[in-house]
């Protein structure tokens, strides 16, 4: 398959992005922009992904538009007959899923189509990876591996009953933030305000005694004092309402001019409640704490790679087999290394499942631990194998920017740096 159209609605905004048959490169794109953009072409396949709309081409010829409207059922158009074929391509549960009828789900097809730096450099590097993780103790790696995939599935499992990923733990995370200091500006009012009633109460309760006392002039003081009091809560308590008015305002503000401030609000509203996503967050926390134990053992290798070669690994164990000179050698040269990952990696999305469908190719940034001089001929290999195999490059290099906004005069490629605009 090919896509041609991804849009994304958040609310009043929306994302398109006409995506090229061969090569796309999105630039101008931190990380968390680059995760989040991977998120939500993956979930355009998957069945838990409102307001993501999808148009493509299968390797049949055949132009579908996958609609997943906010609020209402998701639809599945033949373009050119002009046909709802919804019901071929929805599943026992009811749910339309293209990545199911591909015989995956969300984290397979994330592993299957998604390259990032990490995924190119294990595999070139991957026997003295094997070695690395030979040496660590096996008992303790393969249980900590298998805890950390029990906290994925757990947050995979409640994201997708929300409606959600678990790719937008980090976006929840920095929304909770901002509502955190909302919450706090109202403790602090209602604290401020509870003290100055007291205050007042007692100022209003002296007033007698002092107008004895003192005349006028005591209850003139008093009242002062009193008044003071109420202003002062007064004065926090509008501080807290305006919080809350800037907790949504910055929201809004934000999806309309940058793709990080859109991706939040649009996160933010795939979430019906605080509930929800505090919970959403506590299940993420406990996959983050089981992600730091497993990287305090095995260092930058990912527990998927490392389940993927688990035999190499305990044989390697096994055997004792120390780190040597000729182990690097085998990889080869960089550059040849770096190429034949990619290759491979072209190959793996070919032909896939009962279908033999291909699937687009999503690189992140996959050249970041690789020497500067190599990144040009992996750039034109990428290009050569777009010819036969369709490639959305994500990146915040201005060099990769520079080389593709050459390319794209010549029709074989096209730069875009998404933004939101208003409906």
């Amino acid at each position: 398959m090919r896509f041609e159209r991804l849009v994304i609605d958040s609310g009043d905004h929306t994302l398109a992005v006409d995506i090229h048959p061969r090569l796309t490169v999105l630039t101008g794109l931190g990380q968390f922009e680059r995760d989040a953009i991977a998120t939500e072409v993956i979930g355009a396949l998957s069945s838990s992904r409102p307001g993501v709309h999808l148009e493509l081409q299968s390797d049949g010829g055949t132009r579908f538009a996958v609609f997943r409207p906010e609020g209402a059922a998701p639809r599945v158009v033949d373009i050119d007959n002009r046909l709802d074929v919804t019901s071929s391509f929805t599943g026992e549960d009811g749910r339309i899923d293209l990545l199911a009828k591909a015989g995956l789900d969300t984290h397979k097809a994330r592993r299957l189509m998604y390259v990032g730096s990490q995924r190119l450099t294990e595999s070139v590097e991957g026997d003295q990876l094997i070695l690395q993780l030979a040496s660590v103790d096996q008992a303790e790696l393969w249980s900590t591996a298998e805890r950390l995939q029990a906290a994925e599935r757990d947050l995979e499992r409640e994201a997708d009953a929300l409606g959600s990923s678990a790719d937008d733990a980090d976006a929840i995370a920095r929304i909770e933030e901002s509502h955190q200091q909302f919450e706090e500006a109202v403790t602090q009012a209602e604290s401020v305000r509870k003290i100055n009633f007291l205050v007042a109460g007692i100022a209003a309760l002296f007033s007698i005694p002092a107008a004895q006392i003192l005349g006028l002039a005591g209850i003139a003081m008093l009242a002062i004092i009193a008044a003071a009091a109420v202003m002062v809560s007064m004065v926090y308590w509008r501080r807290a309402e305006a919080a809350g008015r800037a907790e949504a305002e910055a929201l809004e503000a934000a999806g309309a001019h940058s793709y990080l401030g859109f991706h939040l609000q649009r996160v933010n509203g795939l979430l019906g409640s605080d509930a929800q996503r505090r919970r959403l967050l506590q299940v993420a926390e406990a996959q983050r704490d089981a992600t730091a134990r497993w990287t305090a053992l095995a260092g930058n290798v990912s527990m998927d790679w490392a389940i993927e070669h688990r035999g190499a690994i305990v044989a390697a164990s096994a055997t004792g087999r120390d780190l040597a000179p000729h182990d690097a050698e085998i990889a080869g040269e960089e550059l040849t290394a770096a190429k034949h990952a990619l290759q491979q990696q072209f190959a793996a999305v070919r032909c896939v499942g009962p279908g033999m469908e291909n699937f687009p190719l999503l690189l992140d940034e996959p050249f970041t631990d690789l020497e500067p001089n190599v990144v040009a001929p992996l750039l034109e290999t990428i290009l050569e194998q777009s010819a036969h195999q369709q490639v959305l490059l994500l990146t915040d290099s201005a060099d990769i920017a520079a080389w593709a906004r050459l390319e794209a005069m010549t029709g074989a490629l096209e730069v875009v740096e998404p933004a939101p605009a208003t409906l």
